[in-house]
C-alpha cells in the first residue's frame, strides 16, 4: 500500500504486460518510475491474452488500405513487424524465461475470403516489402494438413507466456529503481505542469507524466468513440502427442468475423479462442462460457480433426477493441501530460511494445507525424 505521498518522473497506472514494458523501457532510460496496480500485476487482461506476438493486425492490410490509403496502412504494418523484432531482441537481451518461441503465422481462408482475396492481400504486403507466401489448397494440405482453400504463410511472429514475460519485465524494472505499489488511482489533476494522482488512500503521487496502461478498464475521460469493450472465449486441450500437432506450430488465425485463433503450448496443448461477443457484463459473459466451449470444440474438430478435443481449461475475459483494429496510443485529449497505452487486438502485446517506445519518445519531447496513426483523437473510419 502507499504509505506516504511520493514524487516521481513517471507514474504508470497498470502493472500488466503494457505497464511492465513501459516500466522496463522508461526506467532503463533513466526516468524514476512508479507502477500502480489495484490488484496483483498481470492478473487483469494480461492473463487472458492470446499469447501471440504477431505483426499482422486484426485488420488486414487490404482493409486498412481501404480505410486510410496504402502508404499509411503499409507504415502501420511495417512498424508492427519491427515491434515484434524489438520484442524478440528484448527477451534475448535479458535472457527472459517466458516460453518464447519464434513462430510463423498461417492466415487461412474462411467465409468470403478465399484464394483470390488472400492473393490480393499478399500482393499488397509484397508492395509494402513485407514477407509472406501464398499456399494453395494443395500445398496447404500437403505441408500443414489444413483443409482450407488457401492461406498466407508469414515469418517473423512469435509466442510467449504473457504473465512470465510481464513479471520478468517488472523485476528488471525494479532493478532499475522502479517502485511497484498496491494502490487504486481514482483521479488525476493538473498541478502546475505536473499530474497529481489521487489514490484510494489519503496519499497522492506527484508525477511529471502519467501513462494509463489499464487494459480494457479506461478512465472516463479516455473513451474515444472508436473504442468498445467486448468479451472473448478460449479453451485449452489436454496434452497432445507431438505428431498430432501441425508443422512448425504456426500461429493460426482465420480470415473470419468473429476472430478465431489457434496455437500450441510448450507442453503440447492446443489453445483455440475467439467467439467474441460485444458484451462487457461479466455475469452475462460467464453465463455464456459453457456454450462457447462447445462451439470452440466444434471448430477445433473441423479445423484440426487429428486433435484430441478433451478440454483441460476454459476461460473468458473482457478486452478492448477499436473499429479500425488499431491501438490507442498517445496523449489523452484535454489532459496535460497524461498518455494512453492501449494495445488492443489479437496482437495487443506487439502494440504494447510499440506504445512503450512511442510514449517514451513523446515524454522526451519528440514528435513524429506517424504518431497520429494511433492517436486517441484520430478520425477513425468504420469498416463495412
Amino acid at each position: 500500500m502507499l504509505a506516504e505521498s511520493i514524487r516521481t518522473d513517471v507514474a504508470i497506472i497498470g502493472g500488466g504486460i503494457t505497464g511492465s514494458l513501459m516500466a522496463e523501457h522508461l526506467s532503463r532510460l533513466g526516468h524514476s518510475v512508479v507502477v500502480i496496480d489495484r490488484e496483483q500485476p498481470g492478473l487483469g487482461s494480461t492473463r487472458a491474452s492470446t499469447a501471440m506476438l504477431q505483426w499482422e493486425t486484426d485488420s488486414s492490410l487490404s482493409e486498412l488500405t481501404d480505410l486510410y490509403g496504402f502508404e499509411r496502412a503499409a507504415n502501420v504494418y511495417r512498424r508492427s513487424r519491427a515491434a515484434v523484432a524489438g520484442l524478440t531482441e528484448l527477451v534475448a537481451a535479458h535472457g527472459i524465461s517466458c516460453a518464447f518461441q519464434p513462430r510463423p503465422t498461417l492466415y487461412i481462408a474462411a467465409g468470403d475470403v478465399g484464394e483470390k482475396e488472400l492473393s490480393e492481400e499478399l500482393a499488397l504486403r509484397h508492395r509494402a516489402e513485407l514477407p509472406g507466401a501464398l499456399l494453395s489448397y494443395t500445398s496447404l494440405r500437403r505441408d500443414f494438413g489444413f483443409d482450407r482453400e488457401a492461406a498466407i504463410l508469414s515469418p517473423g511472429s512469435a509466442e510467449a507466456d504473457p504473465l512470465l514475460l510481464s513479471w520478468s519485465l517488472l523485476r528488471i524494472a525494479g532493478g532499475n529503481g522502479t517502485r511497484i505499489i498496491d494502490a487504486d488511482a481514482v483521479n488525476f489533476h493538473d498541478e502546475g505542469g505536473r499530474v497529481l494522482v489521487e489514490t484510494s488512500s489519503q496519499h497522492v503521487i506527484d508525477a511529471g507524466h502519467v501513462v494509463l496502461a489499464t487494459g480494457y478498464v479506461m478512465p472516463h475521460f479516455v473513451m474515444p468513440a472508436c473504442h468498445t469493450i467486448s468479451s472473448s472465449f478460449a479453451i485449452s486441450t489436454v496434452r497432445q502427442q507431438p505428431d498430432q500437432l501441425w508443422p512448425e506450430r504456426a500461429l493460426v488465425w482465420e480470415a473470419s468475423e468473429p476472430y478465431l485463433y489457434m496455437r500450441t503450448t510448450a507442453d503440447n496443448r492446443i489453445v483455440i479462442g475467439g467467439e467474441d461477443e460485444e458484451i462487457a457484463d461479466p455475469q452475462v459473459r460467464d453465463a455464456m462460457l459453457a456454450d462457447k466451449v462447445l462451439r470452440l470444440r466444434e471448430k477445433l474438430a473441423r479445423i484440426w480433426p487429428a486433435a484430441s478435443a478433451e478440454i483441460s481449461h476454459a476461460w473468458c475475459g473482457a478486452f478492448g477493441e477499436t473499429s479500425d483494429g488499431l491501438p490507442l496510443i498517445g496523449p489523452v485529449p484535454g489532459a496535460s501530460n497524461i498518455y494512453a497505452a492501449y494495445g488492443y487486438g489479437g496482437n495487443g502485446i506487439t502494440f504494447s511494445y510499440l506504445a512503450s517506445r512511442m510514449i517514451a519518445a513523446m515524454i522526451s519531447g519528440e514528435k513524429q507525424a506517424w504518431f497520429e496513426d494511433f492517436a486517441l483523437d484520430r478520425t477513425v473510419k468504420s469498416q463495412s
